[in-house]
């Protein structure tokens, strides 16, 4: 079982545009789709398209139109109710795939409804294989929540915790690598039982390149590392060397890399026509869940990590892929230094 936490889900909207945005203008859309999402329910809705057992955690009424569309889509979901409506974000694709975001702050949880959300998280990962803790925070949450809802789900696993993975962006990714209540030993052999760190970080080339810097690394941009697959390695490895048991470092249309403690790899895949990107990092980190729940090598990890966000990037609005739609056997998989 693999359970995914969402602290501030979304209703996506995908809008599809004829042509490219022209503002200040009216534009006729060729499209709308609507699904329910953020990070870790979008990385849930991948792993039940292919047959594994996920469980969503998350905030939300009963009858908000998020639950809603999780039940339509059989995944299995736990949820805190809420007075406030869940968010609704806003996905404008143009021909090629590039896509425009526009995403609402989400509802103010009070610090009672924080801890009662971060209760119903340590109940449902009881026995789990990983935890995915994914996406931003609301409004009101401390920077450092997954930092420290780490923490607390090694402490109640008492040795037994699972894996956890974490997937967001600003200071909520920064804290999980900084966070003062972390006592990782610096070593670089991994988060240790009463860590905040995380056993995966999956950042965007944007995010790697801030996580670096913040590891020590020396500067450099999102353009750069994306760009430069070996220069992502060398900064993935930074954070690894930090104390994260390994970074998955989506370069766009440049593929990924993977670094551990024991190696880094670099992953590409064929272009692919892009029809909407929105997910497509999400159902990266489902491939890679996939492929580990097999026992699959870090290598082929990736290759399925790959396969996986290539196929989103071809489907359309926040779409995710099942297995089968993926191609993992076009991937190529080039082992790469890590310094």
């Amino acid at each position: 079982m693999i359970v995914t936490f969402t602290a501030n889900p979304s209703l996506d909207r995908t809008v599809a545009l004829p042509g490219p945005l022209a503002r200040g203008e009216v534009q006729r859309a060729v499209s709308v789709r609507q699904e329910s999402g953020g990070k870790g329910v979008n990385v849930s809705r991948a792993l039940v398209a292919s047959g594994l057992d996920s469980l969503a955690v998350l905030p939300g009424a009963d009858g908000d139109p998020v639950l809603a569309g999780l039940r339509e889509q059989g995944v299995p979901f736990v949820s805190l109710p809420i007075d406030e409506p869940l968010r609704t974000n806003v996905a404008l694709t143009e021909p090629g795939g590039v896509t425009t975001k526009i995403n609402e702050p989400g509802p103010v949880l009070a610090a009672d409804q924080q801890e009662a959300l971060i209760k119903l998280l340590l109940e449902s990962s009881r026995g789990a294989s990983w935890v995915v803790l994914a996406g931003s925070l609301p409004p009101g949450f401390p920077e450092n929540f997954y930092a420290m809802v780490a923490r607390r789900i090694r402490e109640a696993g008492n040795g037994t915790a699972p894996l956890i993975a974490v997937d967001s962006s600003g200071a909520p990714l920064a804290a999980s690598l900084t966070d003062a209540g972390s006592s990782d030993d610096g070593t670089g052999s991994g988060a240790t039982p009463g860590s905040g760190k995380p056993d995966l970080l999956k950042p965007n080339a944007e995010e790697l390149a801030e996580l670096a810097a913040a590891a020590g690394f020396a500067p450099a941009t999102g353009d750069e590392l994306e760009a430069d697959p070996a220069a992502a390695a060398a900064a993935a490895a930074a954070v690894v060397r930090s104390g994260v048991g390994a970074v998955l470092a989506t370069l766009g249309s440049k593929g990924a890399v993977l670094v551990t403690a024991d190696g880094a790899w670099l992953a590409t895949h064929p272009p692919v026509a892009a029809v909407s990107t929105v997910g497509a990092g999400d159902s990266a980190l489902a491939g890679y869940l996939l492929a580990h729940g097999r026992g699959s090598a870090p290598a082929d990890c990736l290759r399925q990590a790959v396969a996986h966000g290539a196929a989103a990037a071809s489907l359309p609005g926040s779409t995710v892929p099942a297995v089968h739609q993926t191609t993992p056997d076009a991937v190529t998989i080039t082992a790469l230094r890590k310094d």
